[in-house]
């Protein structure tokens, strides 16, 4: 039997690695897109609207949380390469994942994600040393968050989903 915690993080916590990778990380920002792409392409209707865990998102919901999420971490980016350690806007995750627009074709959500991506790596290559160590600031937390982490907390964020959905697919040998 799984433990709800290996449901929920199935690739673990997020923790900022003590020695942190830059390059590998801006691959696999860069490489997302076509991963979430291959995880879901012949998924049913059904499938797509299985919840990846008990009490937790469907793999449709997931997907344009994804968007949703990645939208407004690149927002966060330019924010922090244009302003002096802005305070960003956080949202409610939950709240968002059961409007309208969660339900509709993944299709949508995946050009979206292909798309910030493409912007987000170009952004991410072209940033200096320097870039990395501008912060933004976030309120829930009371923490300014450099985007050397940011960068790392958000290629996690999208192998964390991508994992749900994979071992979703392999529990219930899809």
């Amino acid at each position: 039997m799984i433990d709800i915690e290996s449901l929920k993080y199935p690739i673990g916590r997020f923790s900022m690695p003590e020695k942190p990778d830059l390059e590998t990380v801006i691959s696999e920002i860069t490489q997302f897109p076509e991963l979430i792409e291959a995880a879901t392409a012949k998924l049913s209707k059904a499938q797509l609207d299985s919840p990846y865990r008990p009490g937790g998102w469907s793999v449709r919901q997931v997907v344009h949380h994804l968007a949703d999420s990645h939208m407004n971490a690149f927002i966060r980016f330019k924010l922090t390469l244009t302003e002096d350690t802005p305070t960003i806007k956080p949202y409610l995750e939950a709240s968002w994942a059961n409007l309208a627009d969660s339900y509709l074709d993944i299709e949508s959500s995946i050009i979206l994600l292909k798309q910030i991506h493409f912007k987000w790596a170009v952004l991410l290559e072209s940033m200096s040393a320097e870039d990395f160590d501008r912060c933004y600031f976030h309120p829930e937390s009371q923490k300014k968050v450099p985007l050397s982490e940011a960068t790392h907390l958000y290629a996690w964020h999208g192998l964390h989903h991508l994992a749900h959905i994979q071992h979703l697919a392999l529990r219930e040998n899809w």
